[in-house]
């Protein structure tokens, strides 16, 4: 008798975020092509993968989690930094813009 393999603690939850996030690329796509049409229509994952949107998910997902572990920020979380970021209202440290051999007239 085959004996039970454990499952894993990393991929069977980062699949489900593949996933998760595929049919949420379908879903965006197909709201910008049938516009008023669009009913909301969920992908089989034969469709997913076939339309590339599994792989795409993949890649954004995992970069995702890369980001985090290495705690880079998010591109929306970049954005946010950006906003609220209090660093505009610093003063600026004066810079040295004399170049070694140029001579300013």
């Amino acid at each position: 008798m085959r004996e039970l393999k454990t499952r894993g603690k990393f991929w069977p939850h980062v699949r489900a975020l593949i996933w998760e996030k595929a049919q949420e690329l379908y879903q965006m796509e197909n709201a910008k092509t049938m516009h008023t049409d669009f009913k909301g229509i969920t992908a089989t994952k034969k469709e997913l993968r076939e339309g590339g949107y599994f792989q795409t998910a993949k890649l954004i997902i995992l970069r995702e989690i890369w980001q985090q572990k290495k705690r880079l920020p998010t591109p929306a979380e970049e954005e946010t930094i950006k906003e609220n970021s209090i660093l505009p209202f610093k003063n600026p440290k004066p810079q040295n813009n004399k170049r070694r051999g140029v001579v300013e007239t």
